[in-house]
């Protein structure tokens, strides 16, 4: 009952600090007479939203399928590399260093060439959502994994339990947190990676939408599509949020 108190007045105070913002922004440009192509109103925004809103939907989904895909692929192929890692060291020491230094290489320079072998269906918007985002859930799981405490792992050995169980009922939920923490972090990442290959090549999503507004300094249409990517966003770090309270009971979250 307090936890949901307590996330109903963080809803609250959250809704009211939008208002306060939308609020001093409308005065604020309006008082400065400041021009549609800088900055435009809010109420301008959400009148354009409210116009063509089963168009703007229908962009929005594209986004969301495509980011939904890449984080998917991403929390897949980041747990089974991290448990690779984690179990080989010799699979560590062949890999690790390839997958730092293919970090290092900014996805906006492969996006083109993700558009040349796959083509300009979502499967590049999916790859580049991929490979951005993995990375995070990598690190946090192989964290989570080694952080297991000694004296649990040593009461694993004596009770000889196997391998199968030990990883499953003991390592697993101990590094549950921190891959919950990774997730949230690509969930970002994927989005960011899904917008960067609508940029470069696409007909559909929020990408598409912004890319064409820009080419003819429609401002307005470009923050219409700006705040959706920010509700979405906000919508799918609370989805994980509350998957984590769920995945683990167990925790003490801060501010529960």
């Amino acid at each position: 009952m307090k936890s949901a108190l307590n996330n109903l007045g963080m809803g609250a105070a959250g809704t009211l600090s939008l208002i306060v913002v939308f609020a001093v922004w409308e005065i604020l440009c309006r008082v400065l007479d400041v021009r549609d192509i800088m900055l435009p109103l809010p109420s301008r925004i959400f009148a354009e939203l409210w116009a063509d809103l089963p168009w703007y939907l229908s962009h929005s989904l594209y986004t969301l399928w495509t980011t939904l895909a890449g984080f998917v692929l991403s929390v897949v192929g980041g747990v089974l590399i991290a448990v690779g890692l984690v179990g080989s060291r010799l699979f560590e020491r062949f890999l690790y260093p390839l997958i730092i230094g293919f970090n290092s290489v900014p996805k906006v320079a492969l996006a083109p060439l993700f558009v040349v072998w796959l083509g300009t269906g979502a499967e590049p918007k999916i790859a580049i959502a991929f490979l951005i985002a993995v990375f995070a859930i990598i690190v946090d799981t192989v964290h989570g994994l080694r952080s297991v405490p000694t004296d649990v792992t040593d009461l694993g050995k004596v009770l000889r339990g196997s391998a199968w169980d030990f990883f499953f009922k003991v390592k697993l939920p101990c590094a549950l947190p921190s891959m919950v923490a990774g997730m949230k972090v690509a969930m970002s990442l994927a989005l960011v990676g899904a917008i960067v290959g609508e940029f470069v090549s696409s007909q559909r999503g929020l990408g598409y939408i912004i890319m064409s507004a820009q080419g003819t300094f429609d401002t307005v249409r470009v923050f219409a599509a700006l705040f959706i990517l920010a509700v979405m966003g906000l919508a799918l770090y609370g989805l994980l949020a509350w998957l984590e309270k769920k995945a683990t009971p167990w925790r003490q979250v801060h501010g529960d």
